[in-house]
């Protein structure tokens, strides 16, 4: 029996991984409790473990008294002599007793003792092996579900994936392998929870670290993380080495390396941007595909007023103002996005009138401009049927303005010489900007001609993925009366600037 005990032991440490210590102090503050439950809490015993023979022993121990009082904590000298002839008043005499005096009730609990004695052993062993994992990205099989959350069996423990950490388009079964980012591990009184997420930022960061060999050398650095999980994200990187593309080691021969980190993600599209010091050059990187005409910076409130021209505003904006919003996290600024329709109008003083007099919003006033009303007196005469349904409200407030405050406001002066010059400054450009596309569009035209069985190389194919995506975003029209300006989240601050290619 004693020998059963001992392979137990040993048996139990291997598959607990506890130590044989603390299963053996376990086993003896158990049989400790059942004896003192059985005889009382006066009870003075001692357990011992024989290594040799896996033997238990259990030994009360009384005080040796001329006349005794209490059997339990007290034995008489003749009785003591007994046991020790050379026993002496106020000694300690050991007997030994036997397990079987214990009762069915005394050995339940004492078993439960040893389980909870257990489970405690193993939380501090797990807490110790994984404390100083956080940040680490680990796998698991997906267990079993708890009111949303997911259970991941990570082999010698288990961690759970709340819902708040779970991307939104994905769905797991049990025995499905997952891959996820150690977020926190914490420890309470009744067990250690590894909390898991795959929605965190970071998780993206690993997960490039993993697959790219320069980052995880130092050579390119990870910037800013802006992420929407599920959706879409982007990455600013910089390198350290001028000979080193950093993009396009982030995005690897033919997109490979991207494209493993896209896959784990379920399909989440990444776009990759260089980091910049200059804010006017990263925001212009951040905001690809679109392209930027002109960038006005304000350093001390850390705000962007980014032109571009009519036909890239929802392509700046993105489905629902995701890329501006997406850019503004990654920069950590204000970003402020403007057709230059809507800039040049904002160049005019009765533009400008309009919005702050009669409290009209800036699409209803750039509406009235393209059909020719350019004032509050003008408007004050508009023909109703000219104009859009929200507009019409206005006519009667321009009269009413007009009324009140007089025709000194009917018509404010304009300075077109400053508007021209603005006007002219963009165009301008733009007209560069195209030029210097089509200089490029040939100069590559000139070299696939040259050598058209020559493998496409990384940057042509990151320029065709721009191109793709460029087009699929275009051919889902202009999105109407969407605010281009979005405050910066907090909790993804960038590290100062990135730069930008798209990769789906």
């Amino acid at each position: 029996m004693e020998i059963g005990l001992k392979r137990i032991i040993d048996q139990v440490s291997r598959e607990k991984g506890l130590g044989r210590d603390v299963l053996i102090s376990a086993l003896k503050d158990a049989i400790s409790s059942a004896a003192k439950k059985r005889f009382g809490s006066r009870l003075d015993v001692e357990v011992s473990y024989n290594e040799n023979t896996g033997d238990l022993e259990v030994y009360q121990f009384r005080t040796v008294v001329s006349e005794v009082n209490d059997p339990v904590t007290e034995i008489s000298l003749e009785d003591a002599r007994e046991l020790d002839p050379e026993s002496e008043l106020g000694d300690a005499i050991g007997t030994k007793m036997e397990m079987a005096e214990l009762g069915r009730i005394e050995a339940q609990s004492a078993r439960q003792i040893i389980i909870q004695k257990m489970k405690t052993a193993e939380m501090d062993v797990m807490y110790e092996e994984f404390k100083d994992r956080e940040g680490e990205v680990v796998n698991g099989i997906v267990q079993r579900f708890e009111r949303g959350n997911v259970v991941v069996n990570l082999g010698s423990a288990e961690a759970i994936l709340p819902s708040a950490e779970q991307i939104p388009s994905e769905s797991y079964r049990r025995g499905d392998r997952l891959r996820a980012y150690i977020v926190e591990v914490r420890k309470t009184q009744r067990a250690t929870q590894i909390i898991l997420s795959r929605t965190h930022p970071a998780f993206l960061k690993r997960l490039f670290e993993i697959e790219v060999p320069e980052i995880a050398e130092g050579i390119v650095q990870i910037m800013g993380i802006a992420r929407e999980p599920g959706s879409r994200s982007k990455i600013a990187v910089s390198s350290s080495d001028m000979d080193v593309d950093p993009v396009g080691a982030c995005v690897g021969m033919r997109g490979s390396r991207v494209q493993s980190v896209v896959q784990e993600l379920r399909g989440e599209k990444i776009d990759i941007v260089p980091w910049s010091p200059d804010p006017a050059k990263f925001v212009y990187n951040a905001l690809a595909p679109a392209d930027c005409t002109q960038v006005t910076v304000d350093e001390a409130n850390e705000t962007l007023e980014v032109i571009v021209p009519d036909d890239q505003l929802s392509l700046a904006i993105g489905r629902q103002g995701q890329n501006v919003r997406l850019a503004a996290r990654l920069m950590g600024w204000k970003i402020d996005v403007k057709s230059e329709t809507r800039y040049r109008n904002s160049q005019d003083p009765n533009y400008q009138a309009m919005l702050e007099y009669l409290d009209m919003s800036e699409n209803i006033a750039d509406h009235l401009f393209k059909k020719g009303v350019r004032s509050i007196g003008q408007l004050a005469e508009a023909d109703p049927e000219e104009l859009r349904k929200d507009a019409l409200p206005f006519i009667e407030a321009a009269k009413q303005f007009l009324q009140e405050h007089g025709e000194e406001y009917a018509a404010l002066p304009v300075d077109e010489e400053a508007v021209e010059e603005e006007t002219g400054e963009i165009e301008a450009e733009s007209v560069e900007d195209e030029e210097e596309s089509a200089r490029e569009a040939g100069s590559l035209e000139a070299e696939e001609g040259e050598s058209a069985e020559e493998p496409v190389s990384n940057q042509d194919e990151i320029g065709l993925q721009e191109a793709v995506q460029t087009a699929e975003q275009a051919e889902e029209g202009p999105l109407e009366e969407i605010q281009g300006s979005t405050e910066a989240d907090d909790e993804t601050p960038a590290e100062k600037s990135a730069v930008s290619t798209v990769t789906d």
